[in-house]
Parts: C-alpha cells; sequence; structure tokens
C-alpha cells in the first residue's frame, strides 16, 4: 500500500486536502485513518483523531504515528495524548484496511454483537458506552464511543464505525444500528446525525434501546431540513 491510495480514500469535497496516517498500537498491530469532511466543518474528523479513535476502539492503545511530511489537524494534542513516537515515511507500513470487515452472515442477530461490543468503549468521562454496527453489502464494521482527556477529541461510536468504512475504502452503506447500555433511549447526538446525514441520508436507522425495545427510523428523520453539501460550492 502507499500514501496515494490512502489519500484517494480520504473524503475531502469541500477542502480537496487529502490527509491519511497509520498508528502502530503497543501490541504492534496497524490501524489507517484519512481526513474526513463534513459540510458542517467543525465536525470533519481530522486522519489522526479517525487512526487513534479506530485503534482504541479495537481494546488497543496507540504508541506510534506514521506519516509523510505535511501539515495535520490535531498532530499535537493525539502525540501528547499517547507519548506517540512519530515517524516520517515514504509508505505507510500497513498491507489493507480491510482487516476490520466483517462477512455478511444471512443469519445474524445483531443484538448479541451490539451488547458485546459495549465492553470495548472508552468512557473514563461519562461511563456512557455505545455500540455500532454499520452494514454494507458484503458484510458490517463495528464501532464504539471514544473519549479521551480532550472532551471535544471524542468520538461517537457513529462516527467511529463510519470511520473504519471510509479509510477502507467503502462508501456503499445499506444501515446503521446502534445501542446503549443506559439512558432512557438509544439515539444519535446531533453532530452524528449530521454526519448520517452526509453518509447515509436516505437509510435505515435501528435503535436499541437500553431496556430491551427496538425503533426502526430513516435517518432523514432523525436530522430534517439538515444542512446539505449540495447548499456549498464544492472544489474544482
Amino acid at each position: 500500500m502507499n500514501w496515494n491510495l490512502l489519500y484517494k480514500r480520504a473524503y475531502i469535497p469541500y477542502s480537496e486536502r487529502p490527509a491519511a496516517c497509520v498508528v502502530e498500537s503497543k501490541n504492534g498491530h496497524f490501524y489507517a485513518g484519512v481526513r474526513i469532511e463534513n459540510v458542517s466543518y467543525p465536525i470533519t474528523i481530522p486522519a489522526v483523531q479517525s487512526a487513534c479513535a479506530i485503534c482504541l476502539s479495537e481494546g488497543e492503545i496507540p504508541a506510534g504515528l506514521y506519516i509523510e511530511n505535511r501539515e495535520f489537524d490535531q498532530l499535537d494534542f493525539w502525540v501528547k495524548e499517547f507519548n506517540l513516537k512519530v515517524h516520517e515515511v515514504e509508505s505507510p507500513p500497513i498491507e489493507n484496511t480491510e482487516d476490520l470487515f466483517h462477512p455478511a452472515d444471512n443469519n445474524f442477530n445483531t443484538l448479541p454483537k451490539l451488547k458485546s461490543l459495549l465492553t470495548k468503549a472508552v468512557t473514563p468521562n461519562s461511563d456512557f458506552p455505545v455500540s455500532a454496527m454499520l452494514f454494507t453489502n458484503d458484510g458490517y464494521f463495528e464501532g464504539v464511543n471514544i473519549e479521551v482527556s480532550d472532551w471535544t477529541k471524542g468520538l461517537c461510536a457513529e462516527r467511529v464505525v463510519i470511520a473504519k468504512a471510509i479509510t477502507a475504502g467503502i462508501t456503499e452503506f445499506e444501515k446503521l444500528e446502534i445501542h446503549t447500555k443506559k439512558g432512557e433511549i438509544s439515539s444519535p447526538c446531533g453532530a452524528c446525525r449530521q454526519v448520517i446525514a452526509e453518509f447515509l441520508p436516505y437509510h435505515e436507522i435501528k435503535l436499541h434501546h437500553a431496556e430491551g425495545t427496538l425503533s426502526e427510523h430513516l435517518s432523514i428523520d432523525l436530522l430534517p431540513f439538515n444542512f446539505k453539501s449540495a447548499s456549498l460550492k464544492k472544489q474544482g
């Protein structure tokens, strides 16, 4: 794999400024991340945040960071947060980014998997674990919410799982399922609803609530009159 392949997977329709990196965990596993923009620009996910959150969602701790010689949003924070050793390299130390993809199973019961995923959530501040599964035609990705020392740098489960899929080069989705361990209802936050509107604009969203019930929605109903990318003049 080369950097250009990862750069092509970055979702950058507004800035056309691709960014990608690879995080190495303390166990020696590698996790890639790419820049994922949003029409609501403060919700854009920088490549370093994406890679670190993906690593943490797999129960691992970031230890090293591999990048090309270019500027990165949030770089100083994540390097300091995990005392990352930064390596500038000509090519990423990773063969593929599909390892976190799970093949489809026609007899798959999602609720037990969503419940088991809750144990992977990193929630030292809120103690409010959330899990998510994002489905494609051929299988699914898993995600949990991630919190770090700076509350604003955390990512919800919905955005973690979308980041995994986009980094893997997959952008065609079928549905999203979400589960919470606590609370009255399982429901995406406002920021996640805006991101969902960008990548799953008219898709099925299944919410598995903590007390055992299920509600099904279309994503457009979660954020009516949402701000759309067609409202902006894109580059090029």
